[in-house]
Formats: structure tokens, C-alpha cells, sequence
């Protein structure tokens, strides 16, 4: 079990963990946007972002519509790096909680002290649900504190074991390789083409799902 999560261990050859710095692929194909003619590709990809720009709008409203840009860059960065991790020999950097409670905690951090210093009755109404009896007040407030303090947590737990699981059973099948014959070898890559379709559309839905969830506890807090 040590050698099967050793694909997921950030260290290389040098010494120093440089896989940390494929999160920054990205930025070196920034420039190269500034010399292209728009394409179909680019124009589709604008299109994308006009559509999540409406959608993460709806649940911030108009007057939060400019904080949308914030979530739409998030998603953008953890769909690179979800894509980045399905390339062979490419580290997973969202596989690891150090950079999903990176991206979680700070955001989670900074709504909650927005909304307790300019919101402190609305902040405090969100404690007790409409309707919930007198008895059951007490509980409510503890239950809805506990909710809310775990949602940094499962934010990156849900994006990093998603991650996690699909490597390790893309491993676990590419090990098998070996020592099958041909026949069965053949249904092992096709069934790895497939598992690899599907955890492209993880990668994306993960990314989606950071995003709106994000969004949602934003939107709770003004």
C-alpha cells in the first residue's frame, strides 16, 4: 500500500518537491493568447464563462454580480490542475489537502469575517432555520455551528478524494498490465479509456462543484 500512494508523493530526483510548480504550467501559455486571432476554441471557451458568469450570478444577485469573476478563476485553476494530474508522469497537485484546504479555508475564513462584522444579526438569524421550535433552539444553534465550521473541511476532502480515487484505480488496473495475455490486455486498456473519460468528467464536475458551493456560502453571508 506505501508503493501505491507513493504516485501521489510530491518529491523528485533533485531532492526538492518541484511537482508543486505544475500548477503553474498555466501561466507560461498566458502570453501566447495576446498573438491568436480568436479561434472556435477560444470563442467557446468565452462562451463557457458567459454562462457560468450567469449562473453563479443568479445565487450571488445583482448586487454581488462582480464577485463571480473570483469563482470562475477558482474553477478555471482546479479544472487546469484536475486535467494536469490525468497527463502520465504529471503530479496531481488537487489530489493533496495542502491545496484544497488552501483553496477552501482562506475563502471560508474571509465570508465568515465579512459577514459576523457587517452582517452580525443576519449571520446570527442563520443559526436558528425558520420554524424550528422554541424546545429545539438550542440544538438548532449547535448543529447549524457545527455545519458551518465543517465546511472548509469537506470542501477539500470532497475535491481531494475524488481525485485520489480515480488515480488509484487508473494504478491499481495499469498495474494488471503485466501479466495478462493479450486478449484480456486489450479489455484492460479499453477499460482504461474509459475510466479515463469518466474521470475527465469528475475533473470537471469537481471543479463545478468547488465553485457553487463556494459561491452558496458566499451568497449566505450578505
Amino acid at each position: 500500500m506505501a508503493n501505491l500512494f507513493s504516485v501521489f508523493d510530491p518529491s523528485t530526483s533533485w531532492g526538492y518537491p518541484l511537482n508543486w510548480l505544475s500548477s503553474f504550467l498555466g501561466l507560461s501559455l498566458l502570453p501566447y493568447l495576446y498573438w491568436f486571432t480568436p479561434s472556435r476554441f477560444t470563442l467557446l471557451w468565452s462562451h463557457f464563462f458567459l454562462m457560468l458568469h450567469r449562473e453563479l450570478g443568479v445565487i450571488l444577485g445583482r448586487s454581488n454580480l462582480k464577485a463571480t469573476f473570483i469563482f470562475i478563476t477558482l474553477f478555471t485553476f482546479i479544472l487546469f490542475n484536475n486535467f494536469l494530474g490525468l497527463i502520465p508522469y504529471v503530479f496531481t497537485s488537487t489530489s493533496h489537502l495542502v491545496v484544497t484546504l488552501g483553496f477552501a479555508l482562506p475563502l471560508w475564513l474571509g465570508f465568515m469575517f465579512y459577514g459576523w462584522v457587517n452582517h452580525t444579526l443576519h449571520m446570527l438569524a442563520h443559526l436558528v432555520p425558520q420554524g424550528t421550535p422554541p424546545v429545539l433552539m438550542p440544538f438548532m444553534v449547535c448543529i447549524e455551528t457545527v455545519s458551518n465550521l465543517i465546511r472548509p473541511g469537506t470542501l477539500a476532502v470532497r475535491l481531494a478524494a475524488n481525485m485520489i480515487a480515480g488515480h488509484l484505480l487508473l494504478t491499481l488496473l495499469g498495474n494488471q498490465g503485466p501479466n495478462l495475455g493479450s486478449f484480456l490486455l486489450s479489455l484492460l486498456i479499453l477499460l482504461q479509456i474509459l475510466l479515463l473519460a469518466l474521470e475527465s468528467a469528475v475533473a470537471v464536475i469537481q471543479s463545478y462543484v468547488f465553485a457553487v458551493l463556494s459561491t452558496l456560502y458566499c451568497s449566505e453571508v450578505g
